[in-house]
């Protein structure tokens, strides 16, 4: 048994994390995903019977703060999916006022989300230092847009619902450049193999968090680049760890591992091409059921 404990503590004082560099804020979040990952395997090492204990500063929700409002200090934006399944500071190990968390079905890029990052990216520069696009295994959103685009009648139904619409319009164009890769690599026959929606479905999860990692980088000022880095990752809902399949390190249960996108069409043609090749999507393409 394990209790997950958010816990302040009087007599201890919480040194809080302040990356200087966005590669620091990346590691420290891929250590943390790896703790929560691996909270209940056995054969991880890192398992425990008991507490499993998240400080916190009362400070931070307006407690012991003389009466005033706690600051914002977060060291990372987080673009990530509405879906209940993916809880973001507790998938990271993270305490309150550690990320500023935006959350839309499908992680998709919009007007008010795009807003809300670039508001703290600007008020927000003392301590911000990483942006990271989350997307996650198993995404409705893009299961949407992918069965929209294999079965174009299908989209009928969502093409009255305006803001439904602009959901699964966003995410097209991830699932057409996955299905461009799984087509360059395999031929026109790919279609026919038994496992081809669910691989489409999630190569396009893994490209719709890349090409919205990338598109955001241009948002950004010269200055801002220097001192944001932006990663993308895909949270597994069965291993609960953040990775790709693209990534180099192979491990049991997946790499925990927030990459750099492509950032032009040339990039994106070889993601796609290892995106394909992937292990993951091999086994997918291949799978009957």
């Amino acid at each position: 048994m394990v209790e997950i404990v958010y816990r302040y503590d009087p007599d201890v004082s919480i040194n809080r994390f302040q990356p200087a560099t966005g590669d620091e804020a990346c590691r420290h979040l891929e250590l943390g995903n790896l703790e929560f990952a691996t909270l209940l395997d056995p054969n991880s090492g890192h398992a425990i019977d008991g507490s499993w204990v998240i400080p916190f500063d009362l400070e931070d929700v307006g407690i012991n703060n003389a009466g005033g409002a706690p600051k914002q200090q977060p060291f990372a934006v987080v673009l990530g999916c509405s879906d209940a399944r993916v809880p973001t500071e507790l998938i990271f190990n993270r305490a309150c006022n550690e990320m500023f968390v935006v959350r839309v079905a499908g992680n998709v890029l919009g007007r008010e989300g795009l807003g809300s990052i670039d508001y703290a990216i600007e008020h927000l520069r003392d301590s911000l230092r990483l942006l990271v696009v989350l997307g996650h295994t198993q995404c409705g959103a893009v299961t949407a847009a992918t069965d929209a685009f294999l079965k174009p009648t299908s989209y009928l139904g969502t093409a009255g619902n305006h803001p439904l619409r602009s959901i699964v319009n966003g995410v097209f164009p991830a699932v057409r450049l996955a299905a461009d890769a799984l087509m360059n690599v395999y031929g026109v026959e790919v279609i026919s193999q038994p496992g081809y929606r669910k691989a489409l479905i999630e190569a396009s999860i893994v490209m719709n968090a890349a090409a919205t990692a990338s598109m955001l980088i241009p948002e950004l000022t010269a200055a801002e680049r220097e001192r944001v880095k932006v990663v993308y990752g895909v949270y597994n809902l069965v291993t609960r760890r953040v990775g790709n399949p693209t990534s180099e390190k192979k491990i049991p249960g997946g790499a925990v591992h927030l990459a750099e996108p492509p950032v032009d069409a040339q990039g994106f043609v070889t993601f796609g091409d290892k995106l394909a090749r992937s292990r993951e999507i091999t086994d997918l393409l291949t799978a009957i059921n």
